[in-house]
């Protein structure tokens, strides 16, 4: 089981096994959350919403309007009704 030491400061050094583990790189943020049962839940912390530019997009499609989009919404929820 990996293990660190706490600095005089309050920080540790997460072992490389565990980084990997959570893929997380210099710069990341970690969040610490306690659980029900006592323990201490570790995770990588929430995306910075600059890495989502460019997820949707697709080479050679048009972009789509506003208004084509509102009228895709309306006529899935006239479906839905």
């Amino acid at each position: 089981m990996p293990s660190t030491t706490v600095t005089s400061k309050g920080q540790v050094t997460i072992p490389k096994r565990i980084r990997d583990f959570l893929r997380v790189k210099p710069g990341d943020r970690i969040d610490f959350d306690i659980d029900a049962g006592g323990k201490v839940v570790v995770r990588p912390g929430g995306a910075d919403v600059r890495a989502l530019k460019g997820l949707l997009h697709c080479p050679g499609r048009a972009p789509v309007s506003l208004e084509a989009m509102e009228a895709a919404i309306a006529r899935h929820h006239g479906r839905r009704r």
